[in-house]
């Protein structure tokens, strides 16, 4: 599927899907900018695009530090099909940033097809329903003090969906 390995964070692939869902984590994960992309044609739905910086690990500290650390990776996480979008934003404050708290896929009780998606972060939240998900990790992880890129580092906003090889 993809061969962008990154030995030292622990990344086995440079891209996701759905499939994987399992397999990942989307704990303060920041949102660095948000699309609703129309479909191709008349007849299609449309997608919810995120630029996103993904942690793909947290490392403990090692004496003298005191701080967790982290391997992060500017990505692009695509929902196909996209319908029936509800959200809520609610920033207080100075809090200014779209961080998740997670990311659950749940079956609903109804016979529209499609899971329904729940993004569920500190400030708002996001529910819509979509076919699935890929995700492109646009760049090789990078070893950082936050939790979060600052624009510079991290190229700015990016809805690429290209995946580092």
């Amino acid at each position: 599927m993809s061969t962008g390995t990154h030995a030292e964070s622990g990344l086995t692939k440079s891209i996701w899907s759905d499939a994987d869902f399992d397999d990942m984590g989307w704990h303060y994960v920041t949102i660095h900018g948000l699309c609703v992309q129309p479909g191709d044609s008349a007849d299609s739905l449309p997608r919810l695009v995120l630029d996103i910086d993904y942690i793909i690990k947290w490392v403990h500290p090692v004496a003298p530090e005191k701080h967790f650390s982290f391997w992060i990776a500017p990505s692009t996480l695509v929902f196909e099909d996209v319908w029936d979008i509800e959200g809520d934003l609610a920033f207080k404050g100075t809090a200014l940033s779209l961080d998740i708290d997670q990311l659950r896929r749940s079956t609903p009780e109804d016979d529209r097809g499609g899971p329904q998606w729940h993004i569920e972060g500190h400030f708002f939240e996001l529910t819509f329903r979509a076919t699935g998900f890929r995700q492109y990790l646009r760049q090789a992880p990078r070893h950082a003090p936050r939790l979060a890129l600052s624009h510079g580092e991290r190229g700015g906003l990016c809805f690429a969906e290209t995946a580092f090889a």
